[in-house]
């Protein structure tokens, strides 16, 4: 399982077949990290200013390698070659503060990076396929952009923002991509008079053609064929929630992961478990303050 683990500043894929996570009593828990403190590869990121709350970590596959994306609430974004730790490509978005505040990424077949940028309202496209230091990038407006997918069946890239589900045509050329917008829908609104509030986008991996969407209230699948949020899946009475700041299946079991903040902890958002339905359990990490978990799925 991969989380991102803001207290301690690092990416942990964790051994899921252990309940209670503690990598100081038991280091075998962790089966592969990652931080860009003191790494090289890196510095010219100044990670030590923009590695500040990772806040996504997802595992893809690209051209037969495997590689996780990263972002980092005070501007750190990455794709990062695993096991290896090699850098395919990152930048650095306003270090040291939360003015874009990247929250997801992905990488798009041509080698090119897509960046949501909550903070800073806005979808970026990074021309990542011209090299590891790329800067150039082309960008859309998105209030409160959270979430991002490559949709490889219908060619396009979903992004979730804090009052809608948009989708993205990606054009021109790999040195010089293009972003337009050709589709959006207004998310269920959880509280009259409040923002439904965005969250987490994921693809419904035992259900193709279903995006997993998260708001502030709720925890919801998108059918793209119908255009309709479903609220009654599987497990609904368990997995949808207020506040859940990331949730994802695993197709071979059934089994749905979701992290939602506990009190007492390092900050608000924090928590130190992942909670597991279909059947009900979890992980707990000792001395954790995870933000988000993923099923290790490379796709």
């Amino acid at each position: 399982m991969l989380v991102t683990e803001q207290a301690s500043r690092r990416l942990l894929v964790l051994d899921a077949r252990r309940r209670v996570w503690d990598p100081a009593a038991d280091p075998s828990v962790v089966r592969w990290q990652f931080s860009p403190l003191g790494d090289p590869r890196y510095r010219d990121l100044g990670p030590d200013d923009s590695w500040v709350y990772p806040s996504e970590a997802k595992v893809r596959l690209h051209r037969k390698r495997r590689y996780v994306l990263t972002t980092a609430s005070f501007g750190f974004v990455a794709v990062v070659e695993h096991p290896t730790g090699r850098r395919y490509w990152g930048a650095a978005l306003g270090p040291g503060d939360d003015l874009l505040n990247p929250h997801s990424a992905e990488i798009l077949p041509d080698g090119n990076v897509a960046v949501a940028c909550s903070t800073g309202a806005c979808v970026r496209l990074y021309a990542a396929s011209q090299g590891p230091r790329a800067t150039w990038h082309t960008q859309e407006p998105l209030k409160g952009a959270h979430g991002l997918h490559w949709d490889g069946a219908r060619r396009l890239l979903w992004a979730l923002g804090d009052d809608e589900l948009v989708a993205y045509e990606v054009g021109g050329t790999a040195a010089r991509p293009a972003l337009r917008r050709t589709y959006g829908i207004a998310l269920p609104v959880g509280t009259p008079g409040r923002t439904p509030g965005g969250h987490d986008l994921f693809p419904v991996a035992a259900w193709p053609g279903r995006l997993w969407v998260t708001t502030n209230a709720a925890v919801l699948q998108y059918e793209i064929d119908t255009g309709v949020f479903v609220r009654d899946y599987a497990g609904a009475g368990e997995i949808s929630r207020k506040s859940v700041k990331a949730v994802g299946d695993d197709p071979r079991t059934g089994r749905v992961v979701t992290t939602v903040p506990e009190s007492g902890l390092g900050e608000t958002w924090w928590t130190t478990t992942v909670s597991l339905h279909r059947p009900e359990g979890g992980h707990r990490l000792v001395g954790g303050g995870i933000y988000k978990a993923r099923w290790w799925l490379p796709r």
